[in-house]
């Protein structure tokens, strides 16, 4: 029986695919996944397709065109758009998560036993901060590009009215964006809690429409719990504190995410695990950073780099994806989040640091 034909692709769209698809090819200085693994085969395979929600192939690599210093340089419009436009996603994330394939399946959530943890760095010498944060996104809506200013709104409110029911140390207070008074603007700026408008990436992926409605920040009392509403992702759960007690910091996020998880349902994939706007978010979607100060292995980063790569872990600039290290401070965290469970990803951390500390303190 033939399958009945999805709604075509328009003459313009295509049209801008062409375009896209020669810039890719004609960039000799763009090392992105998306470069690499869009081929021309895979490309006519997929450039007429589209998703339910009308998502096509020029919302998922519309943002590594714009920007080829992308590394990545894909998102995913949709929850849909990594089963239809698999052909690319599948060798993208099995690159970026370290050979998770195809035919493999990412294990069910599992926070594991937190009592296993510790504190990295108990008398203060050399990590600043710890930070876990995950990334949900809700049922029955579509990821930024393809939402409507209804929908951020409706998802705003069912989201603000979730959190500020919750209990204990997760108390606190929900900031819309939208009306937001210079004095809170500043107060959070000032607790670098707030997120801004212009990422370019995600600027060019048309994840900032309708700016600022439906996005806001919930944060407790104690300012160790915070949620983002609508950046990147409908959700970022994120538990945080200065020092190192990384056992402290992953349990009160594996408490937010049970009590969230009670309320709202989660959009999650059987073989994929959570799904996220963006594939190296995917599978437990958990990044474990620290902010942490090493200046004998620092003083060659690419040293550092291959130190932080032979346990998985990713080295970034203070302030996060494409910054430098300000005073010495770098953002090392997890780098593979498919394919193990939330307890394995935030363990590789754990012992990757330690071991990251042994190294600095021999030098």
């Amino acid at each position: 029986m033939k399958m009945p034909k999805r709604n075509m692709v328009d003459a313009a769209t295509l049209e801008k695919l062409e375009a896209g698809f020669k810039k890719l090819q004609d960039a000799t200085n763009c090392h992105s996944l998306l470069k690499k693994h869009l081929s021309k085969d895979v490309f006519d395979q997929l450039k007429d397709k589209k998703t339910k929600l009308g998502a096509t192939l020029l919302d998922v690599i519309q943002s590594g065109v714009a920007n080829l210093d992308s590394g990545v340089g894909v998102y995913a419009p949709d929850a849909e758009a990594y089963s239809l436009f698999a052909p690319l996603f599948d060798p993208i994330i099995e690159e970026y998560h370290k050979g998770f394939k195809k035919t493999d399946t990412h294990p069910p959530c599992d926070f594991g036993d937190v009592e296993t943890l510790s504190n990295v760095d108990p008398k203060g010498e050399f990590v600043i901060s710890t930070r876990v944060r995950c990334g949900r996104s809700l049922v029955g809506y579509p990821f930024n590009p393809c939402l409507t200013e209804a929908q951020y709104k409706e998802m705003e409110s069912k989201v603000s009215s979730t959190l500020v029911g919750l209990p204990g140390e997760l108390k606190g207070t929900y900031y819309p964006l939208t009306g937001m008074g210079k004095d809170v603007q500043q107060k959070l700026i000032d607790d670098h809690f707030l997120f801004k408008e212009g990422d370019r990436f995600l600027q060019a992926a048309n994840a900032c429409r309708y700016w600022p409605a439906g996005r806001g920040i919930y944060h407790n009392d104690n300012k160790t719990f915070l949620v983002w509403v609508n950046e990147e992702d409908h959700l970022r759960i994120i538990s945080m504190q200065m020092g190192g007690d990384l056992k402290q910091v992953f349990s009160r996020l594996k408490t937010a995410v049970g009590e969230i998880e009670k309320r709202l349902p989660f959009s999650h994939h059987d073989r994929l695990g959570f799904l996220t706007f963006c594939p190296t978010n995917l599978g437990t979607t958990l990044r474990a950073s620290v902010h942490i100060k090493l200046p004998k292995l620092a003083s060659d980063r690419k040293k550092l780099e291959d130190i932080a790569d032979k346990y998985n872990l990713q080295v970034r600039g203070t302030r996060g994806e494409h910054t430098e290290a300000e005073g010495g401070v770098y953002d090392i965290s997890n780098k593979r989040r498919m394919g193990l469970t939330e307890y394995q990803a935030v363990k590789e951390m754990h012992d990757g640091i330690l071991e990251m500390i042994k190294m600095e303190k021999a030098m």
